[in-house]
Parts: C-alpha cells; structure tokens; sequence
C-alpha cells in the first residue's frame, strides 16, 4: 500500500511511518519541505501539486497547531484554524486526484466530549458544551473531513480517530511528567478525580493500521484504552513503576494560575471514554492496563 502522512514527524506520524515501512508498505510524508519520501505542500495553500495524492490507497491527516502553552487569543486561532485549513486542503486534494485514495483517515480527539464527570461515553455520546474551546475545535475539525464524503464521483471512506492521551516515554504528556516523578515530587492534579482517556502509542499505530484495512470501518472510533482511569489512579500507577512517592499534590488553583484556560481543559476536564467501535470491529488492544503500557514503556 501507498500512504500520505500529514504531520508525519510528530510523535504518531513518525511512529506510523515506521510501522507502515515495517510491514512493508510506502509511507510518505506531507511536508513544507518536500524531499525524498516527501510530498510538498502549505497547510493554508494546499498542495504543490494538485494531483499529488493521486495513486495512494490511504491519506492519514495528523496536522494541526500543538494544543500545548498558554492559550492566548492568537493560539486559539492557529488551532482552530490550522486543522481546518489541512484538513480542507487534504479533501481538495483528494477531490482533484485523477485516482483518489480509498480512505481518509482524519485524526480527531476525545475533546469533542468535554467536561463530562464519570459519565461513560462512547462515539454515539452527544458533544459537550459549545462554550468549550476544544468542543468545538474539534466539532469543525470532524466537518471539515466529512467534505470528503460529499466529493462528486468516486466514493472515498472516511474514519474519524478521536485519540485521548497518548503515553510514549518520549514525547507527550507522558515524557512532560516523568520530570517531577521521577524526582519524587509528582502527584495528582486537583482532587484527582478526573478521568483520564489513556491510550499506549504502539495502540494508537495499530488502531489506525486497523482502520487503513478494514473497508467496513468508517465514521467515528474512540482511539483509547478499553480501561480509562482517573487522575489519582494514573498518579498512583506512575509511582509505582517509577518506584518513587506521590505525595505532592497540585492544587486546582495553581492549575489555573499557572495555565490558565489550557491547564483546565487538558489537566483537569474529566473524559472517562470506551473505545466501544474498535471492540466492536475486532481490535484487540496490546496495552488494555494502565499499569502494563507504562511498565512497557518506562520499566
């Protein structure tokens, strides 16, 4: 198989490169500086090349501006806008393809939900509030990859993967905590009773394998572990494989102090989400414990 990776150097694209070079197909980049194994293209202005997609048989679109800093009036825009634009400029390109790809496969978080307590939700789940900046960050982002289902002619299937937090000792929020952890001063974050949707990277790679494959999978999955945890359970858990105490405790206030709007949707909002249509479909997660992906990744 072909298949184009936007954001194909950030901490899923590179792994899904490897991953899909591993089994023995071509990945290739989307890049502003094409080379080789690169195809060119501005996420604003779209490709170099209008036919550039022609001939692969998937697209995997993980562009977008980082979620993480201080969430400044201008920050907010390029998140927004920036999965708008790549994604709408992936479509376009699909749509003027001479051979179109069979599937997109556009990347999506479990923010969607938002604020929801320990309310169990899976991908029938209502979104959350509008007022929620990630709420409706990824409400647009989800339409602007369903254009590619109303293209005239050929039929293109889309999977919409709604990742949660991606643990990889290297990058992420993962490799952001192993600081204070292992120097003994991690802890839980607010009351710690905020659930986490957690999900081992080598899952998410096989999640989105899974969904290039299958041609009766399209629409939304959650790509997250069967066995979300809250913040306290996943603090405990990071302690013990670290061997070192969890005593320290960040108090919600200091949260919001210190990262404003940001702290409090990634930090403390509570999305406690299944991954209901991937076990439904068949997939079997390698990383269904908590306690097992971070032993696996950090033991």
């Amino acid at each position: 198989m072909r298949v184009a990776i936007t954001g194909a150097t950030g901490l899923i694209g590179a792994a899904l490169g490897a991953a899909l070079r591993e089994r023995g197909d071509e990945a290739v980049g989307v890049s502003r500086s094409p080379g080789p194994a690169m195809i060119g293209w501005d996420p604003k202005q779209g490709f170099t090349d209008a036919d550039a997609l022609s001939g692969f048989d998937a697209v995997v679109n993980l562009a977008g501006e980082s979620i993480a800093g201080r969430w400044t009036a201008a920050k907010k825009r390029r998140i927004l806008q920036s999965r708008i634009d790549a994604t709408s400029a992936v479509v376009r390109a699909i749509g003027s393809a001479r051979e179109r790809p069979r599937v997109l496969i556009n990347a999506s978080a479990v923010g969607l939900y938002g604020d929801r307590g320990a309310e169990l939700l899976n991908e029938r789940s209502e979104p959350g509030r509008a007022s929620e900046f990630l709420v409706g960050v990824t409400q647009a982002w989800e339409d602007a990859a369903r254009a590619v289902e109303q293209l005239p002619g050929a039929e293109v299937r889309l999977g919409l993967a709604r990742f949660g937090v991606v643990l990889d000792a290297n990058g992420g929020a993962l490799g952001k905590m192993l600081g204070p952890f292992r120097m003994g001063v991690g802890g839980k974050i607010g009351s710690g009773a905020q659930w986490m949707a957690w999900v081992h990277v080598r899952d998410v790679v096989a999640a989105l394998l899974f969904l290039i494959d299958r041609n009766d999978c399209s629409g939304a999955y959650n790509v997250v572990a069967p066995h979300p945890v809250d913040n306290a359970a996943f603090t405990a858990a990071l302690g013990r494989v670290l061997d070192r105490p969890t005593f320290m405790r960040v108090p919600k206030l200091g949260v919001k102090m210190m990262f404003g709007e940001m702290g409090q949707a990634l930090l403390l909002d509570s999305q406690r989400a299944l991954p209901h249509r991937l076990l439904a479909a068949g997939f079997e997660f390698e990383f269904a414990e908590l306690e097992l992906a971070l032993t696996d990744l950090l033991g």
